[in-house]
């Protein structure tokens, strides 16, 4: 702590000047720099133009008095430690000074010399405290500042969904290609509207083209539109997405089910922003901003020959990955309510909020379909419910959920499981393990092998679902994770 006293700014004020001369003579032996004032008004003229760590005033001064001096500088410097010189008969004053947070100690008249120095030592140690904490709560209400709850048509307020909005905002600016990735249900377009949406060409068209949903003979036709009499069915000339997309951003979602050969000449478009219409030998150009998505791997997509390498990493200039809903902390209960109000009023129902049951479900369930899966559940649940508040049997029946629940993990409070199967079966005799193993020191099984046997035991009951396990044998999942990990470590 040395460092913190030699950098530490201490303020001594009195209205005698003998008593400032007594205290400059003992703070000699002290490294920090100290500086003297005869009165409040002169202190806090001072205190305008150089930072100070502690303020040690007197009580009893004409003009401003002590007190009302250390509730101004309480009021505007906080992180100054205040302390008082004070006499047995202050007493009352000083008792009072303390409870209203004016003053954080004290100094007795007539003081002791080596004991002035240790208070003010403690006191700049205090100081440091303080300052730390209040920085420490600045950076944090600094960091909460930049915290988004919604973006762009996103609800949500997870660290990975930070992360997504912040790569969304720079990414969008430039005119570069960006391949997103993620399961189904994730909202892989509406990142590719809100792209669209913070772009330069906002104002231009967004065209989202869905190559699952468009037969394969037709996909062509829907990208760079054809003329009448190009193929059966072609009755008057049709512009494509190539077309209308012209300035703007074209977004094909699930390109992995384009097919194989359409992604060559998808390719020389994206490459030369040149296309030619199905039945026409006219080439004619266009100026497209390209953002593609697909559910699958893609480079598990290249090894299976259903998606071309080289239009891959045409597209994957800036790659942006949705996590999925189970990965987003506490996201589930904000896209819930989210969702809840919408429906409420569109189905024209009496429904508030959901239970705290309803809510721990909400986020402990792994939501295979994600974000629409959930919708849906929200949709049919305000349907359904009976009461003003959604509880779990509403989101059970909503689901078609009957039984046991699949509980990745716990919300606020452990929550205790109730199965029917499975039962974790008593653990099998084993060598070294005898029925008098309490009795017979020579057969004793170590209380590790036991409790690891027991939660080997539990998992593979569960099926290997280590949640489940935690909750039948009323433990914590992270205990389980971190047990196993050990294991697999050792061996």
């Amino acid at each position: 702590m040395a460092s913190s006293i030699d950098q530490a700014q201490i303020l001594f004020v009195d209205d005698e000047a003998s008593i400032l001369q007594a205290i400059r003579r003992v703070m000699r032996t002290l490294s920090a720099t100290c500086h003297y004032a005869s009165g409040g008004e002169e202190a806090l003229a001072l205190m305008e133009s150089q930072p100070i760590d502690v303020v040690v005033s007197d009580m009893k001064m004409p003009g401003m008095d002590g007190s009302e001096f250390l509730a101004r500088v309480a009021e505007l410097y906080p992180e100054t430690v205040r302390m008082i010189l004070s006499g047995y008969s202050d007493g009352d004053s000083v008792l009072s000074a303390i409870n209203d947070g004016r003053i954080w100690g004290y100094i007795n008249k007539p003081w002791d010399a080596a004991q002035l120095i240790q208070t003010i030592e403690h006191a700049i140690n205090t100081q440091q405290m303080i300052a730390e904490r209040a920085l420490l709560k600045r950076s944090l209400e600094q960091y909460q500042s930049y915290i988004k709850d919604q973006f762009e048509g996103f609800i949500g307020r997870s660290v990975s969904m930070q992360f997504i909005y912040s790569a969304i905002e720079r990414a969008a600016p430039s005119n570069a290609s960006v391949f997103i990735t993620g399961s189904s249900g994730t909202g892989k377009e509406v990142a590719a509207q809100a792209l669209h949406n913070l772009s330069k060409r906002r104002n231009e068209p967004f065209i989202a083209i869905n190559c699952a949903a468009i037969p394969s003979e037709l996909m062509e036709s829907e990208i760079f539109g054809h003329l009448k009499g190009a193929f059966s069915g072609a009755v008057s000339n049709r512009d494509g997405a190539a077309a209308l997309a012209d300035g703007g951003t074209l977004f094909l979602d699930e390109i992995g089910e384009m097919d194989i050969l359409l992604q060559a000449k998808l390719l020389r478009f994206i490459q030369t922003g040149a296309y030619q219409r199905v039945g026409s030998n006219k080439v004619e150009k266009v100026d497209i901003r390209f953002i593609c998505a697909t559910n699958r791997n893609p480079l598990l997509a290249i090894s299976e020959k259903k998606l071309r390498e080289d239009l891959y990493y045409r597209l994957n200039v800036i790659s942006i990955h949705l996590p999925d809903l189970k990965d987003r902390e506490k996201d589930a209960v904000l896209l819930a309510q989210h969702f809840l109000q919408h429906y409420v009023h569109k189905e024209d129902a009496v429904v508030v909020g959901f239970s705290k049951d309803a809510e721990s479900f909400l986020v402990s369930y792994d939501w295979p379909g994600n974000v629409r899966q959930l919708e849906n559940a929200v949709q049919s649940a305000v349907v359904m419910a009976q009461g003003p508040l959604i509880n779990l049997d509403d989101m059970k029946m909503a689901m078609g959920i009957s039984g046991e629940l699949d509980m990745r993990s716990e919300f606020n409070e452990p929550q205790t499981i109730q199965p029917s199967q499975p039962v974790i079966q008593p653990i099998e005799p084993h060598e070294g393990f005898e029925d008098d193993a309490l009795g017979n020191s020579q057969s004793v099984t170590p209380l590790h092998e036991v409790e690891r046997l027991t939660i080997e035991n539990a998992v593979n009951a569960c099926d290997g679902n280590v949640v489940k396990a935690a909750a039948l044998l009323e433990v914590s999942p992270s205990t389980l994770y971190r047990k196993i990990q050990s294991w697999k470590e050792q061996a």
